[in-house]
């Protein structure tokens, strides 16, 4: 649709009130008018005016500043109008009133402003990406990796990437094109591929990423496992310092995954609580267990958690997955029920005894990880690491999490800097990868038309990595978790 016959769309921009202020947006051909018949005049451009807000009948809504951002030199290159109004509720909702009486407005639609940006040029696919992260960051590393491809390190490289193959292709076809010609040079073809092998090992070395970008931006996954009753509710709460999860002395109380999102030293943590890992005949908990096994061995670390004051045999179980199981921590929980001793009521404290000592670090049963050809056979865990705790008292808890900060600081470290950030970035710029490298293969030099079509491949993936072209597929899916006024 052109701009020309598009509806006015206006929309609260800020948060649900009631709060300070309250900014209502309104983005179209017809902001203008509508500020107008609302305040009685259109304030200078980018200058803020005090105003007073009147609704239909005339009656004063309320004192609130306006601006005005005239097209193209506006966030979506219409005209917009903004009102930042005080934030109560029915000070909102009058207003907003006010506006859909208005002939040719509407009110806007998830993401439609940024949209309409993005359609008008004013930002590119992967700026828009940012944004949607930059609203969504939970912790500084999220916000800074975001803040960063919302201002283009993505996009404006792809940019430049993009205007080089061009470059490339134009010698190309200008050769094949004008080969007759007496004043085209004979040799066009070689440094074009000069072009291209630079290309070529520039976007490789985005992609040689460890997947950091997609890793910081959906965070590290802590899956919480092990046999009933082993505390492993108890943990969870520990670890995000509030009641997350129900704790019940009777097995199976867990049934379904638990997921809580944590901030760690600046870094995304979610923390999967899962149920116990036994045999049973009870198909919801049977569901729920695997349910757990299924999300376990797709997590990016496993914290095995046992009963300490049971034979450590008893507290293993054969775990199935689909592929060789991330890295696996033993905790051993429970401590303090071996160190207390109970004698007239009272708890005493004393030191373990040798045979203790001797269960509380019995290593379990264990091989090397394997992938498995049948999803019924068993995995046998090895540890990395081996904690030993009291999630209700706190023994030792302070370790496992500075192990655990740790671990997250390694698995994320460099991620800030990263320039990919989804799948989608991936596949583009692997598609790009694959067509230079086509065009790289020995003697396809010699066939100019085949170089062309790889060249124009690459050039093509490029430009759905912003934007450019066949998007539309794309579009709905990116602007669907936009909120309404953004």
């Amino acid at each position: 649709m052109s701009a020309s016959l598009r509806e006015t769309i206006f929309a609260l921009s800020s948060g649900r009130g009631p709060a300070a202020i309250a900014v209502v947006r309104i983005s179209g051909d017809r902001a203008g008018e509508a500020l107008k018949t609302l305040t009685g005049r259109i304030p200078a451009a980018r200058q803020a005016a005090l105003v007073r807000v009147r609704g239909p009948d005339g009656e004063v809504i309320d004192q609130a500043l306006a601006l005005w951002f005239p097209a193209p030199h506006s966030e979506t290159g219409e005209d917009v109008a903004e009102l930042q109004l005080h934030g109560g509720r029915a000070v909102v909702a009058s207003v907003l009133s006010a506006l859909s009486r208005i002939g040719g407005l509407r009110p806007a639609e998830a993401g439609e402003f940024t949209r309409r940006g993005f359609e008008n040029g004013k930002l590119d696919l992967t700026a828009v990406e940012g944004l949607a992260d930059l609203v969504m960051a939970e912790t500084e590393g999220q916000r800074r990796l975001a803040f960063r491809q919302m201002t283009g390190a993505l996009g404006n490289r792809a940019e430049i990437w993009r205007a080089q193959l061009v470059q490339a292709l134009a010698l190309v076809e200008a050769r094949i094109d004008f080969s007759d010609e007496a004043d085209v040079p004979e040799n066009l073809v070689a440094p074009a591929l000069q072009i291209v092998r630079a290309l070529e090992a520039e976007i490789a070395a985005a992609l040689a990423d460890g997947r950091r970008g997609e890793r910081l931006r959906e965070g590290l996954v802590v899956a919480i496992a092990g046999p009933p009753n082993a505390g492993k509710s108890t943990l969870l709460n520990r670890i995000v310092k509030r009641e997350a999860a129900i704790v019940s002395p009777y097995a199976g109380t867990t049934r379904d995954v638990i997921e809580v999102h944590l901030d760690l030293g600046g870094l995304p943590v979610t923390l999967l609580d899962t149920a116990g890992i036994r045999e049973t005949e009870d198909p919801v908990e049977l569901e729920g267990v695997r349910r757990a096994r299924e999300r376990a061995a797709k997590a990016d670390l496993i914290l095995w958690v046992i009963d300490a004051t049971v034979d450590a045999q008893a507290n293993y179980v054969e775990m199935a997955a689909e592929r060789v199981s991330p890295p696996i921590w033993l905790v051993r929980n429970k401590i303090d029920l071996i160190q207390g001793l109970t004698k007239g009521g009272n708890r005493i404290h004393s030191i373990p005894s040798n045979e203790q000592r001797s269960r509380i670090n019995k290593p379990l049963k264990g091989m090397v990880n394997r992938p498995l050809t049948q999803r019924n056979e068993p995995l046998f865990m090895s540890y990395e690491q081996q904690f030993t705790i009291s999630a209700t008292k706190g023994e030792g808890f302070d370790e496992l999490l500075e192990q655990l900060g740790q671990f997250a600081k390694t698995y994320l470290e460099g991620a800030e800097s990263a320039v990919v950030t989804r799948e989608r970035h991936r596949r583009a710029l692997e598609n790009a990868l694959a067509a230079l490298q086509r065009a790289l293969v020995p003697g396809l030099a010699h066939n100019e038309d085949i170089l062309a079509e790889e060249l124009r491949v690459a050039a093509r993936a490029l430009g759905r990595l912003t934007g450019r072209v066949d998007v539309e597929e794309v579009l709905d899916v990116i602007f669907r978790d936009f909120c309404i006024g953004k």
